[in-house]
């Protein structure tokens, strides 16, 4: 099982590849591969497309995701919206019913809304989010200070181990031929008549 990390930071090894390296960390202690793909400048200096396929590539074998992004006033990395939007609008199908979570770093605030944004993209896309025991975020300036966050680092890590208990319980599930719900045709309500 593969647990695909998107590193939406503009600083490739920032605190955003600090915290995804912790989780991939404790998913590797519990059994579960894991690869962290950055995308960050890659979304606003013509690779665009080439970071979308490679990540929708990667989530074609993959069984789970989870994306992390800094907080730039006080939402989500414009570059982790692009790939985002592209991702989710060519590669959408192959991520249902994988589980996913985001994960958020800040100097001081703004996580929680950028928590939010990110997980509309998995709810839309009958994705189960996957918790831990509090918010999904660390707090710091650089790399380093996110190792001082004693209470995030525990955070992520809380968050690795439910991530890889739920692949392994939807594993048993295929294991007992329990297969995921049949996708219903969308009703589309337009306001405007």
């Amino acid at each position: 099982m593969k647990v695909v990390l998107v590193n939406g930071s503009r600083n490739e090894f920032g605190c955003i590849h600090q915290a995804l390296s912790i989780i991939a960390e404790e998913l590797k202690a519990n059994g579960i591969d894991s690869q962290i793909i950055y995308v960050g400048s890659r979304a606003c200096n013509g690779k665009i497309n080439e970071a979308v396929d490679e990540l929708g590539q990667a989530m074609q074998e993959a069984d789970g995701l989870i994306v992390g992004s800094p907080v730039y006033y006080a939402s989500p990395s414009g570059e982790v919206i692009a790939v985002l939007d592209r991702l989710f609008g060519k590669y959408g199908a192959d991520m249902r019913f994988k589980p996913a979570s985001a994960v958020a770093s800040a100097r001081r605030a703004g996580t929680t809304a950028s928590l939010d944004v990110i997980n509309k993209y998995f709810s839309f896309n009958n994705m189960p989010i996957v918790s831990a025991s509090y918010w999904n975020n660390v707090h710091g300036s650089q790399a380093s200070d996110v190792l001082l966050d004693l209470e995030g680092v525990q955070n992520l890590k809380v968050l690795a181990r439910n991530m890889a208990w739920l692949l392994k319980c939807i594993e048993a599930g295929k294991e007992k031929d329990i297969k995921a719900p049949e996708l219903e045709e969308k009703i589309k309500f337009n306001y405007v008549r």
